[in-house]
């Protein structure tokens, strides 16, 4: 089957090879190098993405990996972005991959770790804590801890391999379009309803694509970006597989043999792959789509980067709209399900004598690629609105816009869909743990600080 669908993305891109540069156009010498390691649980685990699944994993149907680019000489500061066939990663996990990368010469603003966000991956050790109708059994919880413990050490590797296999290379990047990114947010009088297919909805059909090509022209690493969830498969589907992102990077690799293909997921929180409940066939439309976009992509002229990433970091807190009284938690609890089980949780804190946070921490990244190309990693699942504000306020022609990174920790609304309540607003904040929605000032303060991080060259003149 995926012989056929390379035939077929190879036919819609022409199989046109890479653009033939003259000594004129050549872009800088750098040095790059990639990696990857196989992630997939070597035992049946739960699944996180979707509450209603109660047993562990049936089977596999396809390999995780997480893989990286390494950046920059040996004489200047490295950076790693290293990207997980996963529903996210937590602060604590990512700390702990950077301790260890510290001694590698690797500073924490000079690592980036990106998650896929399919919903067919493994449950990690603080991630989503109160997502299941049925809770964990400590039977599970130990397979659960187990991969966790196992998954900081294999990204260590893949990082350190990465920056092993550097060597001179020559960057580019450029902008693609997909289309099967659809708005979800169903409104009625300007109040959320459900889930749907919203075709007038916001939406960031942007594609972006950047390559990493040995001295010889051949293709060492692409990565690529959209800004969609990865809820092509559902939640009847018990098994282990990457969903779009997992298979276009499949696609993309056979076409490249030898090269490593990465996927990112940029402000998407409020778009779902259209069509879906088709199963594997819906993902491999979308994947096909991802997989001819970057052939084209490639094959015409792309803009050269002539500097390693230099990155910044900022922890801001962001404030949440007020907790709820005990009575309305006690209220909750009665009720089934995970919002039961964290209501509950809550109760015994403030019986206990705890403060419940107002506040919850969060992280912005930037990586300036000297003039030619800004990159942002948000933390957490950031709807549309941020990365189409960022657009508008930034110069659009050399900006990237990742989300889902360092800390997938709660959604991230914008002041518009605040007032509209929702699943993105405040039923999922109880998933994560948190008792309340974020305030109407977080998107000023997540676009200010990423605006305070970037140069001011990059400000739309």
């Amino acid at each position: 089957m995926l012989g056929a669908l390379v035939a077929c993305a190879c036919a819609l891109s022409a199989c046109a090879p890479g653009r033939v540069e003259s000594p004129s156009t050549r872009p800088t010498i750098l040095e790059a190098g990639v990696a990857q390691v196989d992630i997939t649980p070597p035992e049946p685990i739960r699944l996180t993405g979707y509450g209603n699944r109660t047993s562990p994993s049936e089977r596999v149907e396809q390999r995780l990996r997480a893989k990286a680019i390494a950046f920059g000489s040996r004489n200047t500061p490295a950076a790693v972005l290293i990207t997980v066939d996963l529903i996210g990663i937590s602060e604590r996990l990512a700390d702990e991959v950077a301790v260890r990368l510290k001694q590698a010469g690797i500073e924490r603003r000079q690592l980036a770790i990106s998650a896929t966000h399919t919903h067919t991956g493994p449950v990690l050790a603080g991630t989503l804590p109160f997502i299941f109708s049925s809770p964990i059994t400590p039977e599970q919880q130990l397979v659960i801890n187990r991969y966790s413990a196992e998954l900081v050490n294999k990204l260590e590797r893949v990082a350190l391999d990465a920056l092993v296999s550097r060597q001179p290379a020559r960057l580019s990047w450029s902008q693609g379009t997909a289309k099967f990114a659809a708005n979800r947010r169903v409104l009625k009088d300007g109040k959320w309803t459900g889930f749907g297919v919203t075709p007038d909805g916001v939406v960031d059909l942007d594609l972006p694509v950047l390559t990493v090509r040995a001295m010889d022209g051949s293709l060492r690493a692409v990565l690529v970006s959209y800004a969609c969830h990865a809820t092509t498969l559902e939640g009847k589907d018990n098994f282990v597989h990457g969903d779009w992102p997992g298979t276009a990077q499949e696609l993309i690799e056979r076409q490249h043999p030898g090269a490593i293909a990465l996927v990112s997921i940029g402000t998407g929180a409020d778009a779902n792959p259209n069509p879906r409940g088709g199963g594997v066939a819906d993902v491999e439309r979308h994947a096909r789509e991802v997989a001819a976009e970057v052939e084209r992509v490639i094959a015409r002229d792309m803009t050269s980067i002539e500097t390693p990433p230099q990155g910044r970091w900022r922890t801001i807190d962001l404030p949440l709209a007020g907790a709820r009284t005990r009575s309305e938690w006690a209220q909750q609890a009665k009720e089934k399900g995970a919002n039961g089980i964290f209501a509950r949780s809550i109760l015994e804190r403030l019986d206990r004598g705890e403060r419940i946070e107002s506040s919850v921490r969060y992280p912005v990244q930037t990586w300036t690629f000297g003039s030619d190309l800004a990159m942002t990693f948000l933390g957490g699942e950031v709807v549309a609105d941020y990365g189409l504000r960022l657009k508008r306020e930034l110069d659009a022609t050399r900006l990237w816009v990742n989300a889902y990174s360092n800390d997938v920790a709660f959604y991230v609304p914008s002041k518009r869909m605040i007032p509209e309540g929702g699943y993105e607003v405040i039923g999922s904040m109880v998933y994560y743990g948190h008792p309340a929605s974020l305030d109407e000032a977080t998107e000023d303060l997540i676009v200010r600080t990423v605006l305070d991080l970037l140069p001011s060259s990059y400000r739309r003149k």
